[in-house]
Protein backbone atom coordinates (compact mmCIF):
# COMPACT_ATOMS: atom_id res chain seq x y z
CA UNK A 1 0.00 0.00 0.00
CA UNK A 2 1.43 3.41 -0.98
CA UNK A 3 2.20 6.17 1.53
CA UNK A 4 -0.47 8.32 -0.13
CA UNK A 5 -3.11 5.63 0.42
CA UNK A 6 -2.06 5.25 4.06
CA UNK A 7 -2.26 9.02 4.54
CA UNK A 8 -5.77 9.11 3.07
CA UNK A 9 -6.76 6.22 5.32
CA UNK A 10 -5.54 8.08 8.42
CA UNK A 11 -7.45 11.17 7.28
CA UNK A 12 -10.59 9.08 6.96
CA UNK A 13 -10.06 7.56 10.42
CA UNK A 14 -9.66 11.02 12.00
CA UNK A 15 -12.73 12.46 10.27
CA UNK A 16 -15.00 9.58 11.17
CA UNK A 17 -13.70 9.44 14.76
CA UNK A 18 -14.55 13.13 15.27
CA UNK A 19 -17.92 12.59 13.63
CA UNK A 20 -18.70 9.55 15.77
CA UNK A 21 -17.78 11.40 18.98
CA UNK A 22 -19.88 14.43 18.06
CA UNK A 23 -22.95 12.41 17.12
CA UNK A 24 -22.93 10.64 20.50
CA UNK A 25 -24.32 13.87 22.03
CA UNK A 26 -27.26 14.02 19.60
CA UNK A 27 -29.79 11.87 21.46
CA UNK A 28 -29.16 13.37 24.92
CA UNK A 29 -29.50 16.91 23.53
CA UNK A 30 -32.79 16.02 21.82
CA UNK A 31 -34.13 14.54 25.05
CA UNK A 32 -33.05 17.64 27.01
CA UNK A 33 -35.02 19.86 24.60
CA UNK A 34 -38.31 18.12 25.51
CA UNK A 35 -40.13 18.78 22.24
CA UNK A 36 -42.54 16.73 20.15
CA UNK A 37 -41.24 14.96 17.06
CA UNK A 38 -42.46 17.39 14.39
CA UNK A 39 -41.44 20.52 16.29
CA UNK A 40 -37.98 19.06 16.91
CA UNK A 41 -37.63 18.13 13.22
CA UNK A 42 -38.61 21.65 12.16
CA UNK A 43 -36.36 23.52 14.58
CA UNK A 44 -33.36 21.20 14.29
CA UNK A 45 -33.52 21.08 10.49
CA UNK A 46 -33.93 24.84 10.15
CA UNK A 47 -30.97 25.52 12.45
CA UNK A 48 -28.79 23.03 10.54
CA UNK A 49 -29.68 24.68 7.24
CA UNK A 50 -28.88 28.10 8.70
CA UNK A 51 -25.52 26.86 9.97
CA UNK A 52 -24.78 25.44 6.51
CA UNK A 53 -25.57 28.76 4.82
CA UNK A 54 -23.26 30.56 7.28
CA UNK A 55 -20.42 28.12 6.58
CA UNK A 56 -20.88 28.51 2.82
CA UNK A 57 -20.90 32.31 3.14
CA UNK A 58 -17.66 32.22 5.15
CA UNK A 59 -16.06 29.94 2.58
CA UNK A 60 -16.95 32.33 -0.22
CA UNK A 61 -15.74 35.30 1.81
CA UNK A 62 -12.38 33.94 2.98
CA UNK A 63 -11.58 31.21 0.48
CA UNK A 64 -11.59 30.63 -3.25
CA UNK A 65 -13.10 27.19 -2.68
CA UNK A 66 -16.47 26.65 -4.31
CA UNK A 67 -17.72 23.29 -3.03
CA UNK A 68 -20.30 21.42 -5.07
CA UNK A 69 -23.35 21.26 -2.85
CA UNK A 70 -25.25 18.43 -4.56
CA UNK A 71 -23.05 16.50 -7.02
CA UNK A 72 -25.56 15.27 -9.56
CA UNK A 73 -28.07 12.44 -9.24
CA UNK A 74 -25.88 10.59 -6.74
CA UNK A 75 -25.86 13.64 -4.52
CA UNK A 76 -29.63 14.08 -4.74
CA UNK A 77 -30.31 10.44 -3.83
CA UNK A 78 -27.83 10.62 -0.95
CA UNK A 79 -29.55 13.81 0.26
CA UNK A 80 -32.92 12.03 0.35
CA UNK A 81 -31.50 9.09 2.30
CA UNK A 82 -29.77 11.33 4.85
CA UNK A 83 -32.92 13.42 5.21
CA UNK A 84 -35.13 10.38 5.83
CA UNK A 85 -32.55 9.06 8.29
CA UNK A 86 -33.14 12.10 10.50
CA UNK A 87 -36.91 11.70 10.33
CA UNK A 88 -36.94 8.03 11.34
CA UNK A 89 -34.22 8.61 13.95
CA UNK A 90 -36.28 11.22 15.81
CA UNK A 91 -39.38 9.04 15.57
CA UNK A 92 -37.34 6.20 17.13
CA UNK A 93 -36.28 8.46 20.01
CA UNK A 94 -39.94 9.24 20.71
CA UNK A 95 -40.92 5.56 20.90
CA UNK A 96 -37.92 3.60 22.23
CA UNK A 97 -35.30 3.87 25.00
CA UNK A 98 -32.03 5.54 24.01
CA UNK A 99 -29.98 2.41 24.74
CA UNK A 100 -32.09 0.34 22.33
CA UNK A 101 -31.64 2.91 19.57
CA UNK A 102 -27.91 3.23 20.17
CA UNK A 103 -27.34 -0.53 20.18
CA UNK A 104 -29.49 -1.14 17.09
CA UNK A 105 -27.52 1.53 15.23
CA UNK A 106 -24.51 -0.79 15.41
CA UNK A 107 -26.07 -2.89 12.64
CA UNK A 108 -25.20 -0.02 10.31
CA UNK A 109 -21.80 -1.48 9.20
CA UNK A 110 -23.39 -4.84 8.55
CA UNK A 111 -26.05 -3.20 6.39
CA UNK A 112 -23.18 -1.34 4.71
CA UNK A 113 -21.36 -4.59 4.01
CA UNK A 114 -24.48 -6.15 2.50
CA UNK A 115 -25.23 -3.12 0.32
CA UNK A 116 -21.61 -2.90 -0.82
CA UNK A 117 -21.71 -6.60 -1.68
CA UNK A 118 -24.92 -6.25 -3.69
CA UNK A 119 -24.30 -2.91 -5.44
CA UNK A 120 -20.51 -2.47 -5.49
CA UNK A 121 -19.57 -6.15 -5.79
CA UNK A 122 -17.35 -5.82 -2.70
CA UNK A 123 -17.77 -9.33 -1.33
CA UNK A 124 -17.57 -9.39 2.47
CA UNK A 125 -14.96 -11.58 4.09
CA UNK A 126 -15.73 -14.69 6.07
CA UNK A 127 -15.03 -12.73 9.27
CA UNK A 128 -17.65 -10.14 8.27
CA UNK A 129 -20.24 -12.84 7.64
CA UNK A 130 -19.52 -14.41 11.04
CA UNK A 131 -19.88 -10.97 12.68
CA UNK A 132 -23.21 -10.49 10.87
CA UNK A 133 -24.49 -13.77 12.28
CA UNK A 134 -23.50 -12.85 15.83
CA UNK A 135 -24.97 -9.36 15.49
CA UNK A 136 -28.24 -10.75 14.19
CA UNK A 137 -28.55 -12.68 17.46
CA UNK A 138 -27.94 -9.46 19.41
CA UNK A 139 -30.51 -7.54 17.38
CA UNK A 140 -33.00 -10.37 17.89
CA UNK A 141 -32.61 -10.13 21.67
CA UNK A 142 -33.16 -6.35 21.67
CA UNK A 143 -36.14 -6.47 19.31
CA UNK A 144 -37.65 -9.37 21.28
CA UNK A 145 -37.32 -7.30 24.45
CA UNK A 146 -38.95 -4.40 22.58
CA UNK A 147 -41.93 -6.59 21.72
CA UNK A 148 -42.33 -7.53 25.38
CA UNK A 149 -41.89 -3.94 26.58
CA UNK A 150 -44.18 -2.30 24.03
CA UNK A 151 -41.61 -0.31 22.04
CA UNK A 152 -41.23 -2.57 19.00
CA UNK A 153 -42.18 0.30 16.67
CA UNK A 154 -39.35 2.47 18.02
CA UNK A 155 -36.88 -0.41 17.63
CA UNK A 156 -38.02 -0.92 14.03
CA UNK A 157 -37.49 2.79 13.31
CA UNK A 158 -33.98 2.54 14.77
CA UNK A 159 -33.13 -0.39 12.47
CA UNK A 160 -34.55 1.48 9.48
CA UNK A 161 -32.36 4.45 10.41
CA UNK A 162 -29.28 2.20 10.40
CA UNK A 163 -30.24 0.86 6.95
CA UNK A 164 -30.71 4.36 5.51
CA UNK A 165 -27.38 5.56 6.90
CA UNK A 166 -25.66 2.54 5.36
CA UNK A 167 -27.36 3.29 2.02
CA UNK A 168 -26.17 6.91 2.09
CA UNK A 169 -22.61 5.84 2.94
CA UNK A 170 -22.63 3.22 0.17
CA UNK A 171 -23.83 5.79 -2.39
CA UNK A 172 -21.07 8.17 -1.34
CA UNK A 173 -18.53 5.37 -1.70
CA UNK A 174 -19.88 4.37 -5.12
CA UNK A 175 -19.88 7.92 -6.50
CA UNK A 176 -16.42 8.90 -5.23
CA UNK A 177 -17.74 12.45 -4.88
CA UNK A 178 -17.47 14.83 -1.95
CA UNK A 179 -20.79 14.56 -0.10
CA UNK A 180 -19.79 16.68 2.91
CA UNK A 181 -22.40 19.38 2.26
CA UNK A 182 -25.06 16.96 1.01
CA UNK A 183 -25.53 15.60 4.54
CA UNK A 184 -25.99 19.14 5.86
CA UNK A 185 -28.40 20.27 3.15
CA UNK A 186 -30.40 17.08 3.74
CA UNK A 187 -31.78 18.88 6.83
CA UNK A 188 -34.21 20.43 4.32
CA UNK A 189 -36.17 17.13 4.22
CA UNK A 190 -36.95 16.84 7.96
CA UNK A 191 -37.43 20.62 8.25
CA UNK A 192 -40.04 20.62 5.48
CA UNK A 193 -41.86 17.56 6.86
CA UNK A 194 -41.81 18.98 10.37
CA UNK A 195 -43.05 22.39 9.23
CA UNK A 196 -45.94 20.78 7.36
CA UNK A 197 -47.13 19.10 10.57
CA UNK A 198 -46.47 22.03 12.93
CA UNK A 199 -48.15 24.83 10.94
CA UNK A 200 -51.63 24.23 12.48
CA UNK A 201 -50.54 24.10 16.15
CA UNK A 202 -47.14 25.82 16.16
CA UNK A 203 -43.81 24.73 17.64
CA UNK A 204 -43.75 22.90 20.96
CA UNK A 205 -40.22 22.66 22.42
CA UNK A 206 -39.75 23.32 26.14
CA UNK A 207 -35.99 23.98 26.06
CA UNK A 208 -35.04 25.05 22.51
CA UNK A 209 -31.48 26.08 23.48
CA UNK A 210 -30.46 22.39 23.38
CA UNK A 211 -31.78 22.09 19.83
CA UNK A 212 -29.79 25.18 18.86
CA UNK A 213 -26.61 23.57 20.21
CA UNK A 214 -27.43 20.26 18.53
CA UNK A 215 -28.51 21.62 15.14
CA UNK A 216 -26.14 24.58 14.97
CA UNK A 217 -22.90 22.97 16.16
CA UNK A 218 -22.90 19.29 17.05
CA UNK A 219 -24.74 17.81 14.06
CA UNK A 220 -23.10 19.93 11.32
CA UNK A 221 -19.70 18.74 12.58
CA UNK A 222 -20.86 15.12 12.89
CA UNK A 223 -22.66 15.02 9.53
CA UNK A 224 -19.84 16.65 7.57
CA UNK A 225 -17.17 14.37 9.07
CA UNK A 226 -19.17 11.16 8.64
CA UNK A 227 -20.26 12.09 5.11
CA UNK A 228 -16.69 12.93 4.06
CA UNK A 229 -15.16 9.78 5.58
CA UNK A 230 -16.37 7.40 2.82
CA UNK A 231 -14.05 9.18 0.36
CA UNK A 232 -11.15 7.52 2.21
CA UNK A 233 -12.67 4.47 3.94
CA UNK A 234 -14.97 1.63 2.96
CA UNK A 235 -18.64 1.79 3.94
CA UNK A 236 -18.25 -0.89 6.66
CA UNK A 237 -15.24 0.95 8.14
CA UNK A 238 -17.14 4.25 8.33
CA UNK A 239 -20.06 2.45 9.93
CA UNK A 240 -17.74 1.15 12.65
CA UNK A 241 -17.30 4.66 14.01
CA UNK A 242 -20.97 4.82 14.82
CA UNK A 243 -19.91 2.50 17.65
CA UNK A 244 -18.80 5.62 19.51
CA UNK A 245 -22.42 6.72 19.65
CA UNK A 246 -23.47 3.23 20.71
CA UNK A 247 -21.07 3.20 23.64
CA UNK A 248 -21.27 6.84 24.72
CA UNK A 249 -24.91 7.87 24.14
CA UNK A 250 -26.36 5.41 26.71
CA UNK A 251 -23.71 6.62 29.19
CA UNK A 252 -24.67 10.28 28.70
CA UNK A 253 -28.37 9.37 29.02
CA UNK A 254 -27.74 7.29 32.15
CA UNK A 255 -25.78 10.16 33.74
CA UNK A 256 -28.36 12.81 32.82
CA UNK A 257 -31.70 10.98 33.00
CA UNK A 258 -30.88 7.86 35.07
CA UNK A 259 -32.40 5.79 32.23
CA UNK A 260 -30.87 2.34 32.54
CA UNK A 261 -31.32 -0.30 29.81
CA UNK A 262 -33.07 -3.60 30.57
CA UNK A 263 -30.94 -6.73 31.17
CA UNK A 264 -32.01 -8.22 27.82
CA UNK A 265 -31.09 -5.01 25.98
CA UNK A 266 -27.72 -5.00 27.75
CA UNK A 267 -27.10 -8.62 26.72
CA UNK A 268 -28.04 -7.93 23.10
CA UNK A 269 -25.96 -4.75 23.08
CA UNK A 270 -22.97 -6.58 24.54
CA UNK A 271 -23.17 -9.21 21.79
CA UNK A 272 -23.35 -6.45 19.16
CA UNK A 273 -20.40 -4.55 20.58
CA UNK A 274 -18.21 -7.64 21.02
CA UNK A 275 -18.93 -8.75 17.45
CA UNK A 276 -18.06 -5.31 16.12
CA UNK A 277 -14.91 -5.02 18.22
CA UNK A 278 -13.69 -8.44 17.09
CA UNK A 279 -14.45 -7.54 13.48
CA UNK A 280 -12.66 -4.19 13.80
CA UNK A 281 -9.55 -5.85 15.25
CA UNK A 282 -9.58 -8.36 12.41
CA UNK A 283 -9.80 -5.51 9.86
CA UNK A 284 -6.86 -3.68 11.45
CA UNK A 285 -4.76 -6.85 11.38
CA UNK A 286 -5.71 -7.61 7.78
CA UNK A 287 -4.84 -4.05 6.71
CA UNK A 288 -1.45 -4.22 8.42
CA UNK A 289 -0.68 -7.52 6.72
CA UNK A 290 -1.64 -6.03 3.34
CA UNK A 291 0.59 -3.00 3.95
CA UNK A 292 3.58 -5.12 4.94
Amino acid sequence: MSSSALSDHRKGLLLTAVGGLAISFDMPLIRLAEGNVWSTLTLRGTIMLTATVVVLALLRLFSKARPVLIPGVWGLLTLVFYGLTTVFFLVAIAYAPIANIAFLQTFNPMFGALLSWFFLKERPSGATLVAMGAMTVGVGLIVGDGMASGHLFGDAMALLTALLIAAAITMTRASGRDMGFVSLISALVPAALGLYHTIPAGLSVNHPVWIFIDGGLVMPIAFWCLATGPRYLSAPEVGMFYMLETVLAPIWVWLIFAEAPTPMTMLGGLILLLALMAHSLWQVRARRNAAA
